[in-house]
């Protein structure tokens, strides 16, 4: 499910405007990205946790074919 998809799902059940949709469905996902730029976690009840993890960096293998 992409955004759009999202948003015209939330309209159709919450009989709200897809515009007024729009609008929370993007502060809900800027507010979720900024807060894991920060490094926090967010945890909602029956939904998921999300949280960044810090890896090694990984090695890239290049092929070039002549």
């Amino acid at each position: 499910m992409n955004k759009t998809e999202l948003v015209n799902a939330v309209a159709e059940r919450s009989e709200l405007s897809k515009k007024d949709v729009a609008k929370a469905v993007g502060a809900l996902l800027e507010t979720i990205s900024n807060t894991l730029s920060k490094e926090e976690k967010i945890q909602l009840v029956d939904v998921g946790t999300f949280q960044t993890r810090k890896r090694a960096a990984q090695l890239e293998k290049v092929v070039i074919r002549k």
